[in-house]
């Protein structure tokens, strides 16, 4: 299924392509905990951006792999290229416009993300 999202003032727009059943993660560190991220995975060939290229803005931190985006408008945080699957894209669940309709929501733990990001590789793959 194709799924259309958006930054909060729509001046970005994307698609994802996802199954209708998808396991999301709920991580626990610094970062995603204060953004209130849902976590959906996907290989890049999964995603397509719409518009909005120019209200992009970027922002990382720690080893710089992660390239976190966020809309120069409204400030919100739609996609990013996560540092566990820097082949891939992590959508935030909550910027898309419809919703999976079976999502299961699993707990990661982020704050230890050295020991557990190995369990994220897979998410990115064809």
């Amino acid at each position: 299924m194709i799924y259309p999202g958006s930054c909060h003032c729509q001046a970005i727009k994307f698609e994802v392509e996802a199954p209708e059943e998808v396991e999301l993660e709920n991580c626990n560190c610094s970062h995603c905990a204060k953004a209130g991220y849902l976590h959906l995975i996907v290989p890049l060939s999964k995603f397509t951006l719409l518009a909005g290229e120019e209200c992009i803005a970027t922002y990382t931190f720690n080893t710089g792999i992660a390239k976190h985006s966020f809309c120069k408008v409204c400030g919100m945080k739609p996609f990013y290229i996560p540092r566990s699957n820097p082949d891939g894209i992590d959508v935030n669940v909550h910027c898309l416009d419809i919703k999976p309709p079976k999502m299961t929501i699993v707990d990661f733990d982020g704050l230890n993300w050295e020991k557990n990001a190995h369990k994220l590789a897979h998410k990115s793959k064809e």
